[in-house]
């Protein structure tokens, strides 16, 4: 069987408009693509920018739950204090120093002329949150150096008190506040003896 010329240009004729074909395909294949990749990316960014609305909008609601649960201890703690033996009678809420570029925010600062108590509140009280109130209880006289003979103690109050977070803040020597029905109250026990800074 003999192949013409003719027959054989008409066979790479054929191969080079399959390749075109196949060019122009697979062209449309990445253009396709590439669009799809740029609505994903733009989608992803939309999630990511929805995710951080969100975040921030989590944040200010607990940042406004510590602050009602400040509001819920603030009118109990003189009396709290005064029946536990602390003659305390001024409450400072949002104490705040700044001194050798370290600085402190106290919740509330409850105070007498003698003894100081630093009370950190949250919506919900963690074992970190205690560790933290720790550190700021070991820093306060340097940053408020007016209470550095106060008998310095310290507290954690929340709206949801875990037990493992209450028994955490009980063995490092810090009053437990938390809610009662509608009051406020401690929990720590009549033989708790508060660690003084």
């Amino acid at each position: 069987m003999s192949v013409t010329k003719e027959e054989v240009y008409e066979l790479f004729r054929d191969v080079a408009r399959r390749i075109q074909e196949t060019d122009a395909q697979l062209k449309e294949n990445d253009r396709i693509i590439t669009a799809r990749f740029k609505e994903t990316d733009a989608q992803f960014k939309a999630t990511d920018r929805k995710i951080k609305e969100v975040t921030t909008a989590i944040g200010r609601l607990g940042n406004r739950l510590g602050e009602f649960v400040e509001e819920m201890v603030r009118p109990a703690a003189v009396r709290l204090f005064q029946a536990r033996g602390i003659d305390v009678h001024q409450v400072f809420p949002r104490a705040y120093a700044e001194r050798d570029g370290d600085a402190m925010e106290i919740d509330l600062l409850v105070v007498n002329g003698t003894d100081a108590i630093l009370i950190e509140a949250k919506s919900e009280l963690r074992t970190d949150d205690v560790r933290e109130h720790l550190s700021r209880l070991a820093r306060f006289k340097k940053l408020f150096p007016q209470y550095a003979a106060f008998r310095v103690m310290g507290a954690v109050a929340a709206m949801v008190v875990p037990d493992e977070a209450a028994r955490f803040a009980y063995r490092q020597g810090l009053f437990v506040l938390g809610q009662s029905g509608e009051t406020v109250t401690i929990r720590n026990d009549g033989a708790f003896e508060p660690a003084v800074w």
